[in-house]
């Protein structure tokens, strides 16, 4: 069985979540003058949670095994620590957060855990409306 669920399109959607896992990447190593003001203080711990949680369940709604999905949510909780060790070592404006580290890993969890519920399908569902079976 593949370790993908089943896709008319996998290159495009398994394209598309990795250029989620860029944009995250390009906007946490982002100088802090070139991100919008946040409309409340601890608001960024908000999109950091969304963020990891987005990523989280898009890899729920392409992989088809549980243990892939697995794989893949601690995959996001080891990128969201290494990007705030990448903050605090590698750009001038920025600084690495435990806060930002756990909301990372908090929404990289809640994602997997929606995984097992009928969100994961909703990927597939879109697959067969864009590229409907011939016939």
């Amino acid at each position: 069985m593949s370790v993908l669920r089943e896709f008319r399109r996998p290159a495009l959607w398994c394209a598309l979540g990795a250029a989620m896992v860029l944009a995250v990447v390009g906007a946490t190593l982002l100088p802090a003058h070139d991100l919008p003001p946040t409309p409340f203080s601890g608001f960024d711990k908000i999109e950091h949670f969304s963020a990891y949680a987005a990523m989280s369940v898009y890899a729920g709604m392409l992989f088809a095994r549980r243990r892939a999905q697995a794989v893949a949510a601690a995959a996001l909780i080891a990128l969201g620590v290494a990007l705030e060790f990448a903050q605090a070592g590698l750009t001038q404006s920025r600084t690495g957060d435990v806060v930002d580290a756990l909301a990372n890993s908090l929404g990289a969890l809640f994602g997997l855990l929606l995984a097992a519920t009928p969100i994961a399908g909703w990927l597939q569902r879109l697959d067969r409306r864009l590229a409907p079976r011939a016939g």
